[in-house]
C-alpha cells in the first residue's frame, strides 16, 4: 500500500508540525502564535495576513501531497480522511486532555458563547457594568484564579470591567458555574466612552500561580 516509506514518514512530520502549530491550547489562539510571541516575531503581516495560518496551510499542502504521493492506492480517500482528522483532532485532544489529565487553570474551560456583558449609564460620570461568565472545572480539586478582560475594540467597552479587576474566582472540584461580576466605572476621564451596550463571547485572561491563559471564542 505504501510506495515510498521515506516520503510517507516525511509527510507525517509535516502534518504533525502543522497540527502542533495550529493547536488551540493553552490559549484560544494557536500554539504557533505562542512561539512567535516568545521569539518576538510578528504574528501578522503588514497586509493583515496571519503568519501562523500561512505556515500551517503551507505545511498541510506539502504534507498531504507527500502522503498521497507515497501511497500506491486509495490516495484520494486516505488524503481526504487525513484532512478531516487534522481539522477535528486539535479540538478533540484539548477536550480529552482537560477532562482527564489537566490540573489548575489548564483544567478550566470557559464557555464564551454562553457568557455576556451588559453596560448602562448610571449617572453622568458612571457606567454600571455587569458580566456573567460560564466556566467548567474538569479537575478533582478546587481551582482558584483571577479574571481580567481583553478587548480590541475602540471605543472600549468590555475592558471597562477591568476597573475593578482582577476578579477572584474559585471553582469547586468538577463544578460547572456561572459567575456574576459587577462594577461601577468612573468614565469622567475617558473620552468617547460607551453609555450602554451588550457583548457576548468576550475574551478574558485567567491567572493562577504565575500562569495565565488568554481564552475566548
Amino acid at each position: 500500500m505504501i510506495k515510498s516509506k521515506s516520503m510517507f514518514y516525511i509527510s507525517l512530520v509535516f502534518l504533525f508540525v502543522a497540527i502542533l502549530l495550529n493547536f488551540p491550547f493553552p490559549h484560544s489562539y494557536p500554539f504557533g502564535e505562542v512561539i512567535l510571541i516568545a521569539w518576538n516575531i510578528p504574528i501578522r503581516f503588514a497586509d493583515g495576513l496571519i503568519t501562523v495560518g500561512i505556515v500551517v496551510i503551507f505545511l498541510l499542502i506539502i504534507g498531504l501531497f507527500l502522503l498521497v504521493s507515497s501511497l500506491k492506492k486509495y490516495r484520494g480517500r486516505i488524503g481526504f480522511l487525513v484532512f478531516i482528522l487534522i481539522i477535528f483532532t486539535p479540538g478533540f485532544m484539548v477536550n480529552a486532555y482537560q477532562e482527564n489529565f489537566a490540573t489548575g487553570i489548564y483544567a478550566v474551560s470557559y464557555a464564551a458563547e454562553e457568557s455576556e456583558c451588559r453596560f448602562e449609564m448610571k449617572s453622568g460620570e458612571t457606567v454600571h457594568g455587569e458580566c456573567e461568565l460560564s466556566f467548567i472545572n474538569y479537575s478533582n480539586h478546587d481551582v482558584p484564579f483571577t479574571v481580567e478582560f481583553n478587548e480590541y475594540d475602540d471605543p472600549p467597552m468590555v475592558s471597562l470591567m477591568n476597573n475593578n479587576a482582577p476578579y477572584k474566582i474559585t471553582l469547586g472540584a468538577n463544578e460547572t458555574k456561572r459567575i456574576r461580576l459587577e462594577t461601577d466605572i468612573d468614565v469622567s476621564d475617558i473620552q468617547n466612552h460607551v453609555e450602554s451596550g451588550e457583548a457576548m463571547g468576550m475574551d478574558i485572561i485567567i491567572r493562577s500561580k504565575g500562569k495565565h491563559r488568554d481564552i475566548g471564542i
